[in-house]
């Protein structure tokens, strides 16, 4: 799975308000006020997301190497949380 679909952020970007509406002048006139082009949209969500999920991943690294640096090394543990951060970081993996 690579980052978000685009169902989900046009989802997720009409959720936060950014809709296509229509706006009315004072002589009658509509005009179409519509929200930023979806490729930049995209590309910014799947940022945040990959962000997210490397903030994710760095935690389990972060419980790793605290575990090694104290000498409280159960290695299963350790090995669970390792494969979390690879679970976690193939999640953006296309």
């Amino acid at each position: 799975m690579s980052g978000l679909s685009r169902d989900d952020i046009i989802r997720m970007a009409r959720e936060a308000g950014l809709e296509q509406t229509v706006s009315i002048a004072p002589d009658g006139s509509s005009r179409i006020v519509s929200c930023p082009p979806i490729e930049p949209l995209e590309r910014f969500a799947n940022l945040v997301a990959a962000a997210e999920r490397e903030a994710c991943a760095k935690v389990c690294d972060e419980k790793v190497a605290a575990d090694y640096a104290t000498g409280k090394v159960d290695h299963n543990e350790i090995g669970w949380t390792q494969a979390c951060a690879f679970t976690i970081r193939e999640r953006g993996a296309p």
